[in-house]
Formats: structure tokens, sequence, C-alpha cells
């Protein structure tokens, strides 16, 4: 599909899924003529409605919705577009007693507005819709939440009503198809089921505790990525968690991102927990006199941060409150930046590699907000559109999604379902090197300024072991498995030969558990595939005789009895190939 198909899809997409989610706030309305309208956009894979009406209500009677959804299509109602002037569409909202439209009116600064009309339904909206409800056939409710009014926490909580819609029903199944498997390999789910991590509302909402299985596959993670960085030149640094306001004022993130900064007084001064770790880095440079001859110097952070999120956009691990970024800042000379960015994408993509995850790469532009002069955001531009077709890499243009100090390059992990997620970013960055006047003496004797590159390569850790487990469904590869091999016996008897081997294991490196249980082997052997082990040793009383061991792998297949020494060096060569 061609670029200009694929566009005219998705606005054929919108209108449909637009279209619909008017559909179901109309059935809504008559079903329940109480119910206040909030909003109803497409959003990627479907739609969604948010009512102000009692969540357990909506709840028991979408099934009921779904039926009267059903005789709108068939009514074949056209969908109205009527522009009026905005005292108009306030009294239609009055009389309707829309106190939510009415809000929405108030904060449109243009004397008229657009409305949607379909039968007895009207709602304010800019489009697209189809031009009947009769074009809608394939559609489907999925599920309720509750959001609050404008994503803040100080507004009413809403019901808020998912679905989807396609234009053909072989679509709409294979998506059905897809949002189960999703649901099966929900992280939060598995999270609790292989005892990797839980959040608790005593400690707070966006607050993860690893339990210990969580923290070793996130310690595993993270011991490669120290190794890797130290591989490519990287320096590891620490930086505190609190400092003063007054450097975020410098760095400008007190102007643009004071809103997600948790902010406090002690004394006389304000501190900041803080959010980013870039002036941290800045002042570690900063400690002494920079020579070209020093540079490019890259520090390199697993540096946890804290960000104030709305609770209604909070989810397991994938949007938190409290995260670890693999953060690092290059400094260097504004003649080696496309050598240094093309180093951190060919250092991402290994990386999406070893994790077998897919990529899409973007180049994210000036946003409307921003600090610096023209010229050094066009120069930063160009460097990482360079680097990147040097790289003969093929990227899209997010035109305004850059960072306030510099654009980016984003690259998006897509896991086996094919969903996308925020993963690495590449940021040049000649703001905060004016700011903070960082220099180098060049090799002319002269003070010259430094160029900052701002870079993650798996994005926050939290986010990352969520896409993980999703990806894998919890059944990771062995090298990342908390527990590698779980050793099973038939009866008690083979417990002292079970126990030999696992101290010989363990003290090979293996990560290895033993399941002594007076349990029939089945529910022994069932136990440990939930438990995504990779791999089950079964000790039964002819094992002893012959000293070998019975391998059975997590998927359901049994393998030969081999002898001990065998079996080791062909699982440390699996766990060493990654």
């Amino acid at each position: 599909m061609g670029s200009e198909d694929k566009l005219q899809s998705e606005v054929n997409l919108e209108a449909l899924r637009h279209s619909t989610s008017h559909i179901m706030a109309q059935a809504v309305k008559r079903i329940f003529p109480q119910a206040k309208l909030g909003i109803g956009p497409p959003i990627k894979d479907g739609f969604y409605y948010d009512f102000d009406l009692d969540g357990a209500i909506l709840s028991q009677n979408l099934p009921r919705v779904e039926k009267e959804m059903r005789r709108i299509i068939e009514d074949n109602l056209p969908l109205e577009k009527k522009i009026v002037i905005k005292k108009e569409a306030e009294k239609i909202f009055k009389k309707r007693n829309e106190p939510y439209k009415l809000e929405l009116l108030e904060e449109i600064p243009d004397d008229e507005v657009t409305l949607y009309r379909q039968g007895e339904f009207i709602d304010l909206c800019r489009g697209p819709h189809l031009k009947r409800t009769g074009e809608v056939k394939f559609f489907r409710l999925l599920s309720l939440a509750g959001s609050y009014w404008r994503g803040k926490e100080e507004n009413p909580m809403l019901s808020r009503i998912y679905g989807t819609s396609f234009y053909r029903k072989e679509e709409l199944e294979d998506y059905l198809k897809r949002l189960e498997e999703a649901k099966r390999r929900d992280h939060r789910r598995l999270g609790k089921d292989l005892d990797l991590f839980s959040v608790s509302s005593d400690l707070g909402a966006g607050f993860v505790i690893y339990h210990p299985k969580g923290a070793l596959l996130r310690e595993i993670i993270e011991n490669f990525e120290k190794e890797e960085h130290l591989k490519r030149g990287y320096q590891l640094v620490k930086t505190p968690h609190l400092s003063r306001a007054r450097l975020w004022e410098q760095s400008g993130h007190l102007d643009f991102y004071r809103k997600n900064m948790y902010i406090f007084s002690s004394g006389k001064e304000d501190y900041v927990i803080k959010p980013m770790n870039c002036p941290g880095h800045i002042l570690i440079y900063k400690s002494r006199i920079r020579s070209y001859r020093d540079l490019p110097l890259r520090y390199f952070e697993l540096g946890t941060v804290y960000r104030r999120e709305e609770s209604g956009v909070l989810h397991g691990l994938l949007r938190v409150r409290g995260f670890t970024q693999d953060d690092a800042h290059i400094f260097c000379a504004p003649a080696q930046l496309i050598q240094e960015i093309r180093g951190v994408l060919q250092f991402a993509l290994f990386m999406m590699k070893i994790f077998r995850l897919g990529y899409r790469v973007s180049l994210s532009t000036r946003p409307t907000q921003y600090i610096g002069s023209l010229n050094s955001w066009e120069k930063a531009t160009d460097a990482l559109k360079k680097a990147l077709e040097e790289e003969k890499q093929d990227f899209e243009i997010a035109q305004g999604e850059g960072a306030f100090y510099g654009p980016k390059i984003d690259i998006q992990m897509e896991d086996a379902l094919g969903r996308l997620w925020q993963g690495s970013t590449i940021q040049v960055d000649f703001n905060l090197p004016e700011r903070f006047d960082l220099t180098y003496i060049a090799s002319d004797g002269k003070k010259k300024r430094v160029v900052m590159i701002h870079r993650v390569v798996l994005g926050t850790m939290e986010r990352f072991l969520g896409v993980l487990i999703e990806h894998w469904g919890g059944a990771f590869p062995v090298w990342l498995s908390p527990v590698q091999v779980r050793i099973l016996t038939v009866t008690n008897k083979e417990d002292s030969f079970a126990t030999r081997i696992f101290q010989r294991m363990r003290n090979e490196g293996i990560r290895v558990e033993i399941d002594d249980r007076n349990e029939m082997l089945g529910h022994k052997v069932r136990e440990a595939q939930l438990d995504k082990i990779p791999y089950m040793l079964i000790i039964g009383a002819k094992e002893v005789k012959d000293g070998l061991v019975t391998i059975r792998k997590r998927n359901g297949e049994n393998l030969k009895e081999i002898r001990l020494d065998e079996f080791i060096p062909a699982i440390k060569s699996e766990i060493r190939s990654k």
C-alpha cells in the first residue's frame, strides 16, 4: 500500500469509528436519558465515549446498548453537519442539560462551531463522519472503564465505553482474536501469576514493588546493559534524586515541564525530585576544563526519576510515576555529532535484535513551544536526518513531536502482536550547552561550544519490562528466565540425588529450583508449565539408578534422557548465545 493509500485508509477508518462512537452515544441516551455526554473520539484500533452515568448500570446493559446501536444502524439515519454560531450551540446544549458540552464550548475561541445530528441525537464535533449510520456494519463494544473528566483527578469520574469498528467482518474477527491474545499476555496479570511485581495503594499509585523474581529479571537486563555500554566507551555515573530548583530553572524544565515535576520547599529554598538525569550529567561535565582530546564523553546512568502523571493514565508498568531510564548523555564536538548519532542507532537496533523485537523509526521535529534559535534546531534536525540516511534506515517524519530543547529520533518497539511501544530516543541539543555554558578547548586553544546528545536505548526499565512480559507472554528465553531449570522428583526416595544435582547446577551458575514436595508428578509438571520454567529435570527411580536426568521443556516436549554432564554445557551454551 502506497503512502497516499495508507493515509486515505486511516482517514476512512477514523470516520467509521468516529461515527460508531456517535451511534453508541445515541443508543446510551435512548436507554438512559439522564446520562450526560462527555467526549467520544476515534482512537487507535477503535473508539470510546465518556458518560456521566453509574458505571455499574452501564456494565449490566452493554448488550442492550449494542442491540440499540443495531436499530440505529438499520434506520440508516443521515449524519448531518451543521455550522452554527456559538450562542446557538449553547442554547441547544443548555436545553439538553449537557454541562460537559457547555464546558467545551466555553474553551472554543471561534464564533462558529460544528455540530453533527443523526435523528434526535446532536453532538459538538468537528468530524469526520460517514454519510449515514447504515454504513457501519461490523462493530463490537469491548469494555467499560472509569475516567476522570479531561483526565484530571479533581474532576468527576465518568464511565468510558470502549469499542471498535471495521469495514470488513474478517478484520473485526482478526482484531478480536488479537485482543484475546493480548489479554492472555497482559503484563499485569502475568506479573501477578509469575510473582514478578505488584503495585499497592498503601505505597501510592504509579509506584512499583519488584518481587524477587521480578527484581532478578530486571537485574539480568541491567547487568547486560552495563556490559554493553562499557564495551562502547560509556562511563558509569550516579546522580542524586534531589536537587535545588534553581538548577531546573536554568535548564528550562521549570518553564516547560513544571506540571510534571514534584517540587517541595525546605527552609527558604525549593527543591525538585528529579524528573530527568540531564542536569546532573551536565554538572559532571562542568566539574573540570575539557579538551577536544577528551571528546566524545559518554555518561551512562540507570537513573531513577519521578514525574507527576495523572492517575487516569497510569497503567501497570507501562505508565508509572517512578521509573528508571537507561539514560546517557554524550558531549561531543560538532564534527563528531553525526558519527555519535550513528553509534547510538547501531546500539539501539542491536538491542532490538537481542530481545527479538521489531521496530519502527521516526524523526520528530520542532514543537510549537521550544527553546533556542531556529538555526540550532535546523542544524540538529539535519544531523539526525543525515545519520539515519548514512545508516540506510527507513524513517517517518513526526512533525512537531520533538522535545522542547531539541529534535529527536524515536525507535518504537514492535512486539509479537504487532503493537508499537516507545523505546529508544536520540535527541540532539544545542540549547542546554548554551544555557549551562558547556565548552571545550579546541585544537587551536580557543573555547568552543560542545554539542549534547540525550539518549535512551531501551527507554524506561518499567515500560520495557512490561513490553517484554507481553512480547514473550511470560515465557522468557532461557538467558532471561529468573528460574531456568526446575528439578522435579517423582517420590521422596529421589530427594538425595536431586539435591546433589541442584547443588551442582547452582555452582555452575544456572538458576535452578527443586520441587521435592510430596505431590503427584503431573501436578508438579503443570505448575512448572504455568510458571513458564524453560526446562524441567524429572528424577525418578530409573534416573537415580542410571545416573541420568529426563528433560521436559515448558511447551510439553520431552527430550531424551541424558547425563547431567551433557545437559549443563548445552544449557550454558544456550544462555551465552541469548
